[in-house]
């Protein structure tokens, strides 16, 4: 049986550079980075230098990356860091953001620590930036805005620029989860201004368990984990020095060709979304995922006119790889909160289908999928 892998906004095939380099650290690079001795001080090297190449990509200061086991430990680093060292006593977000951020926000607020107030968005999953600006100018509480740049689930981008300026008018601090940013798009903390982001090295041909976090600078950084004070004191825990270049790698990798896989990628979500509207002109998009422009060129999310629950595991029976919703929920069957934040009730109860393409994904693959679609329609 053939498979295909369209679960790529979930985890991506690990690039055979980054498996080399992977490899070539673990035979030659054991040592404890925290060792004073030649065999830590050689780890230590590989660690920093890995820092300061992914720190040029993103135009700072390799002072302002703290290596992290990924993307949710970094969006909870951040918000805790936030809170019990900067002063942040409200944080104002979304209903459809990560739970890596919806969850953290939760924990506070039950524990008294902050009040968290929800921007609205519309059908699309678009921020209103009006109703963000009224929400921060109400209080002269000291605010962190929450909003991720590209939702993990529908792909709509947000206007980060405009966020941004707004966060400076009212002196709020900005983080934003780029889980689904990182090693898709260029980003340039010197003309963008955001005070905190995350990578998570999985989502662009890295390795699992393995992310940063972006703290500007002057922000001091209040640890989760204590114990051995490294990563300048940041985060207590002994460095995965393999994993981090392997990141590094990643991520040079994907910069350096990002021109030619972007446009193979949009081309293969093109393609596909053409085919289904001639199986269907019934089969509609969830958000902005059929724009090319408003959303992730990666990630299309696909609603069916009918309700199958037994859709998603049809198609892994049939060897296609996709989700219904994040797949960080662990195969929690409680639906999407994100489509059911932005779809009526007669939408939201029909199936979706969350398909997400790599540099890996072919025209055949895609005709293997709409296939399936195809029959599937024909005995609904």
């Amino acid at each position: 049986m053939k498979t295909v892998y369209l679960d790529n906004a979930a985890t991506t095939q690990i690039d055979d550079q980054v498996i080399e380099v992977v490899h070539s650290s673990m035979k030659n690079n054991y040592g404890n980075p925290s060792s004073i001795h030649q065999y830590g001080r050689k780890a230590k090297t590989a660690v920093e230098s890995a820092r300061k190449e992914i720190a040029k990509h993103l135009h700072v200061s390799s002072s302002e990356i703290i290596f992290t086991a990924g993307g949710t430990e970094a969006d909870n680093l951040i918000i805790h860091n936030a809170v019990f060292n900067l002063g942040v006593r409200r944080i104002v977000t979304s209903k459809i953001e990560h739970h890596a951020v919806l969850h953290m926000c939760t924990h506070l607020e039950n524990t008294d620590k902050v009040t968290v107030d929800y921007v609205d968005v519309d059908e699309f999953g678009g921020v209103n930036l009006s109703h963000l600006e009224e929400l921060i100018s109400i209080s002269n509480t000291k605010t962190l805005v929450s909003l991720m740049h590209i939702n993990n689930e529908i792909g709509t981008i947000l206007e980060v620029e405009k966020v941004s300026q707004i966060c400076k008018r009212t002196n709020a601090l900005f983080h934003s989860d780029t889980v689904q940013t990182i090693g898709h798009y260029p980003i340039d903390l010197q003309k963008t201004s955001i005070d905190f982001l995350v990578a998570s090295a999985h989502k662009f041909h890295g390795p699992k368990g393995v992310g940063f976090a972006y703290f500007k600078k002057g922000f001091g950084i209040s640890p989760m984990l204590h114990g051995g004070d490294q990563e300048k004191g940041a985060r207590s825990s002994t460095e995965n020095v393999h994993s981090i270049l392997g990141m590094e790698k990643a991520l040079e990798v994907a910069l350096t060709n990002l021109e030619k896989d972007t446009d193979h990628i949009k081309t293969i979500k093109k393609y596909f979304i053409t085919e289904l509207n001639k199986i269907s002109e019934d089969i509609q998009f969830n958000g902005h995922s059929s724009n090319m422009h408003k959303s992730s060129y990666a990630i299309l999310n696909v609603r069916f006119p009918f309700k199958n629950d037994l859709l998603l595991f049809s198609l892994d029976m049939a060897g296609i790889a996709v989700s219904g919703g994040s797949a960080c929920q662990s195969g929690s069957a409680n639906g999407s909160h994100v489509l059911s934040e932005i779809l009526n009730t007669s939408d939201a109860d029909k199936t979706s289908i969350r398909f997400s393409f790599s540099k890996y994904t072919t025209k055949q693959e895609i005709d293997v999928v709409l296939e399936y679609i195809e029959s599937n329609f024909k005995s609904a």
